[in-house]
Order: structure tokens, then sequence, then C-alpha cells
């Protein structure tokens, strides 16, 4: 089965920047649209940014100008640039990847998250 697994997540002074990884391994990397959401206490989780294979990419607005959502289709990675971090970014920062193919049954998966913490 599809299996993701996020990185680069940790603590930043507010105003840096981070790079977040996520290698997604199982299935075919092509038919699979992949995002970014996070979760913060107390809140529900939230999607981040998304991109397709071919690169068409969407963003929250709180996050418009400042992230950039990204994937290498041949090494089956998926980026997320995080540059001019606030303290309201923080969360536990999660990888998915939705099946466009088989859209019934297990076809939406989630990485483990890694936590992104932004002080101020």
């Amino acid at each position: 089965q599809v299996q993701l697994v996020e990185s680069g997540g940790g603590l930043v002074q507010a105003g840096g920047s981070l790079r977040l990884s996520c290698v997604f391994s199982g299935s075919i990397f092509s038919i699979y649209k992949m995002s970014w959401h996070r979760q913060a206490p107390g809140k529900q989780r939230e999607l981040v940014a998304g991109i397709t294979s071919g690169g068409s990419t969407n963003y929250a607005d709180s996050v418009k100008g400042r992230f950039t959502i990204s994937r290498d289709n041949a090494e089956n990675m998926v980026y997320l640039q995080m540059s001019s971090l606030k303290p309201e970014d923080s969360a536990v920062y999660y990888c998915n990847a939705r099946n466009l193919v088989l859209t019934t049954g297990l076809n939406n998966y989630w990485g483990q998250g890694t936590q992104v913490t932004v002080s101020s």
C-alpha cells in the first residue's frame, strides 16, 4: 500500500524558512494528487497546498506567496518550501496522497506528520 514519510519539520524563528519533504512509495505516483495539510492544537486540519502530477497547484489563502509546493515525479517526492514563516504557521504538517483513478475504498493516504514550530 501507499506509504508517506514526512521530514524537515523543526523549530524556526518568525521570518525564517523551512522545507518539508515527503517520500511516496507503494504505488504509481503519477495517479496521485499530492498535498500538504496542517493541524494546530484545537483546530481542524486544513489544506495548505496541493499539486497534480502535471504541476497544477493550489494554495490556502493564508500561505499564498509564502509557501511553494513542488513534486519530483522521477523521485516520488513532494516538497513544501515555507518562507516568511509566522507563529500562526505552527502546526503538525501532514503529507497526503489521493488516488485519482481508484476513487472508492482506500484511496486517500496520510503520512505520520512532522511538527513545525515558529517562534516569535
